[in-house]
């Protein structure tokens, strides 16, 4: 069973409906009960990373997402701030972050951007895997997916980067820790590209 948190940050809805059209069963969470029988989590977001981590503790399911990911190491993926959120801190708040990938999240230098248009990152932008897993499976060539936003997620061991993307410089546009996986793109808003993606994710 597909797990999508919902802690009143991201469009559930968009995944929602990815999955009825690839015929994969899928579920939202709003409280530790719910996630009993998560096989796999999706932890979407959207927004400032600050409220989305505050949302997130006060949802009830901060303790019981620890525990699925970090002990039943149950695969989860961390989607845009989802992914930010993953890190252990973000220059754009206080809150401390997950902690489930050894990483800090930057602010892009706008002096290194050369479009007119600097922050946030948005539309779509290439992808270029660095580790052979199967999260992106059919997708190692040109695949282009969803971009917004405005800092990057840094990891601190290069064995946990799983793809990159440049904007102004290269910069990590997926990672990968054992049962953990973060991409900084929309796939529920990149088209049948994302749909695979979220296929394969499913099938891990």
């Amino acid at each position: 069973m597909i797990t999508l948190i919902d802690y009143g940050v991201g469009n559930l809805n968009a995944f929602l409906n990815v999955y009825k059209r690839v015929d994969i069963p899928a579920k939202i969470a709003r409280t530790a009960s719910d996630l009993s029988d998560a096989e796999k989590i999706i932890l979407p977001g959207v927004g400032h990373f600050d409220h989305a981590m505050r949302k997130l503790n006060a949802s009830g399911m901060r303790d019981k997402l620890d525990e699925l990911v970090l002990h039943k190491k149950v695969p989860v993926i961390g989607i845009c701030v989802g992914m930010q959120m993953m890190a252990n801190y973000s220059e754009e708040g206080d809150e401390e972050g997950l902690k489930w990938i050894d990483a800090g999240v930057k602010k892009f230098n706008e002096s290194k951007i050369k479009y007119v248009t600097k922050l946030p990152h948005m539309g779509w932008n290439d992808v270029k895997p660095v580790k052979d897993l199967n999260l992106f499976r059919g997708l190692e060539t040109d695949a282009i997916f969803y971009f917004l936003h405005s800092y990057y997620f840094e990891c601190k061991n290069t064995d946990d980067i799983m793809a990159v993307s440049e904007y102004g410089v290269a910069f990590t546009s997926a990672a990968h820790h054992q049962n953990r996986y973060g991409i900084q793109f929309h796939p529920e808003k990149s088209h049948h590209y994302g749909e695979k993606l979220l296929y394969n994710f499913s099938q891990l």
